[in-house]
């Protein structure tokens, strides 16, 4: 069975990973991560995660994935061990020392290669196989034919392959990427990227240098090395046919309500019970995104795939609530987001995927019993307890 791999930034999003259909959650600790401004989990945090994944059937993977300096490496082997003691089911990990300190530290835990470290042929596969590791994270930079070669030169192995299916992609290629340290002196391979690749550049004639002139793609500006999403819901099916063991989401920096929208679209096409294209994107576009792209799974990258008049998300609607636990007197509580107003119709998505109206209760009855015309950001309310916890009320903005 084909595992559905999510992100969490913080023990919360674990949790709505979880109630929205993962199979398997990865996450960084404070330490050793390529995400240092995701929030991360302390180590009574990971033991609280683990345990909760662990009750429900479900795995916990953390992300060791930095390129650590000699220096780091006793730090980063004693992390290792005091997470393995507390039952994480792998590493993640992209620097071949880190590989090799690891897998000689006979550890519990499985060793998965990341992303990062630009895997691109069965060979590299193998050799990681060699050297401890149970997992390979293919490239981004790969076709569905040659992720189907790559498979058929694994049958008879027993290393198993990740891809990435959604999410924001790096333009450096695998996220090897350099430009965020001479911009900005903050190092992508450490987890401090800016993202550089987003923003808008001109340029500029050596002796000129008070002369900054547009690279032209339109009248609104130049993104030159902005992606797009990933978002390869209709290669589901040929991805799990050829063997293909985690398809993986990205987002670690992202907020609940990413996960509550994608999750379902990727289990829904992982598990057949049938979703158009057209109500996939409905759903995907629902969240903060950059426009979409199939990227190198079609077979090659051209002007398509990046996004060239802007560097701002776009959304169809705006999260508005999320709902909590139920109290004793029967109502659910509803962290508010974003103002909302008593009586007005906003879509409610449910953690089995399902999305229905809902009407806001006219008042709107806060915890403390105050009847009120409306709810601002950071106010908690209280809701009929018919609706779930971990539901989101969502006000759709599309045409608007």
């Amino acid at each position: 069975m084909t595992e559905l791999l999510a992100p969490a930034g913080n023990i919360e999003r674990l949790k709505w990973a979880v109630e929205y259909g993962a199979d398997a959650v990865y996450f960084g600790i404070h330490q050793f991560s390529l995400r240092s401004f995701a929030g991360n989990f302390s180590i009574d945090e990971v033991d609280e995660g683990i345990k909760y994944l662990h009750d429900r059937g479900r795995k916990g993977y953390v992300t060791l994935n930095a390129y650590p300096f000699s220096n780091e490496f006793p730090n980063l082997t004693s992390s290792a061990r005091i997470l393995d003691e507390i039952g994480v089911d792998a590493f993640i990990v992209a620097d071949l020392g880190v590989l090799s300190e690891l897998a000689s530290l006979n550890l519990n835990a499985a060793l998965h290669i990341s992303t990062q470290a630009n895997t691109v042929n069965f060979q590299s596969a193998l050799a990681y196989r060699n050297l401890g590791a149970r997992r390979v994270n293919l490239a981004r930079e790969l076709s569905i034919d040659q992720i189907v070669d790559i498979q058929n030169h694994l049958k008879n192995s027993d290393v198993e392959t990740e891809v990435f299916i959604h999410g924001s992609v790096c333009f450096s290629q695998s996220g090897r990427c350099a430009i965020s340290d001479y911009l900005t002196g903050r190092r992508a391979n450490r987890g401090e990227c800016t993202h550089p690749c987003r923003w808008k550049y001109s340029l500029v004639e050596e002796k000129r240098p008070d002369l900054s002139l547009p690279i032209m793609e339109d009248e609104r500006g130049a993104y030159i090395f902005n992606t797009k999403d990933l978002a390869l819901f209709p290669y589901v099916h040929s991805l799990v046919d050829a063997g293909v063991a985690s398809l993986k989401i990205e987002g670690r920096m992202k907020n609940a309500h990413y996960l509550a929208s994608v999750l379902p679209v990727y289990r829904a096409f992982l598990d057949g019970r049938g979703m158009d294209s057209e109500e996939a994107w409905k759903r995907l576009g629902r969240v903060d995104n950059r426009s979409f792209s199939f990227g190198f799974m079609k077979g090659s990258i051209d002007h398509e795939d990046y996004e060239t008049t802007t560097d701002k998300y776009k959304s169809t609607s705006v999260w508005i609530a999320a709902t909590t636990e139920e109290l004793t007197d029967g109502m659910r509580v509803c962290r508010v987001k974003n103002t909302i107003h008593a009586g007005e119709s906003l879509e409610l998505l449910t953690p089995d995927g399902s999305i229905s109206q809902f009407v806001a209760p006219n008042p709107i009855i806060t915890i403390t019993g105050e009847r009120v015309g409306r709810a601002n950001n950071q106010d908690t309310i209280v809701l009929d307890a018919g609706i779930p916890s971990y539901s989101i009320l969502r006000r759709v903005t599309e045409g608007s």
